[in-house]
């Protein structure tokens, strides 16, 4: 399978590119994607939501009234989980919410999700560009070029780029990563996938012999 290569300017350049078989055109699945989907938001979590148990709540140290006579239910403390004020019954805890997932099914789920993209013609790939500073203006006018402004976008990059990630980290519905690291929730949050050229080639290597 093969796609054209666009300009910034958003015209297109002439030149094809193949979309490797092995990477974009296997067959999905769908439970491996939910499961790395899974991994990715539980290991996002901090785990630090904290309640305190009545043993935690300062005061309540002495009966408030005595057991008898009073007219009033029974009460041992002002800290109790029936009052206002009390501790929390079976209340969170800090703890550890991170997820593993086996590298064969981690591959797959990525594969899987690289492959519904080309399916549903939701990959752009553009000529590599640079800026020699961070300039939002002028990648907008890129995004815009290639009629993408009002879809969530994410750019792969070849390589890391300082330039280009501040550069497009203002600029609402878009994203920028570095080809390597985009997991599969990145690509499939995301309407469409702009890849550079040179991220497009690394993904067809990288992929294909793992």
């Amino acid at each position: 399978m093969k796609i054209e290569i666009y300009k910034i300017d958003g015209t297109l350049t002439g030149r094809q590119i193949e979309l490797n078989p092995k990477v974009f055109d296997i067959q999905p699945n769908d439970h491996a994607i939910y499961l790395a989907v899974k991994v990715y938001l539980a290991n996002q979590r901090q785990g630090t939501a904290k309640t305190k148990e009545r043993s935690e709540v300062r005061g309540g140290g002495r009966k408030p009234w005595r057991q008898k006579g009073t007219g009033r239910a029974r009460a041992g403390s002002i800290r109790s989980p029936l009052w206002i004020g009390g501790g929390t019954v079976f209340g969170p805890k800090p703890r550890d919410y991170e997820l593993k997932l086996p590298k064969k099914v981690k591959l797959l789920a990525r594969l899987s999700a690289l492959t519904y993209k080309a399916k549903s013609n939701q990959i752009v790939v553009v000529e590599d560009f640079n800026f020699d500073q961070p300039k939002t203006k002028e990648m907008f006018n890129i995004v815009k070029a290639l009629n993408l402004n009002d879809k969530k976008t994410l750019l792969l990059t070849g390589s890391y780029n300082k330039n280009l990630y501040l550069s497009g980290r203002n600029i609402p519905k878009f994203n920028v990563l570095e080809a390597q690291k985009a997991s599969t929730y990145d690509i499939l949050n995301n309407k469409i996938l702009l890849l550079q050229e040179s991220a497009l080639n690394l993904i067809n290597q990288q992929f294909n012999h793992e």
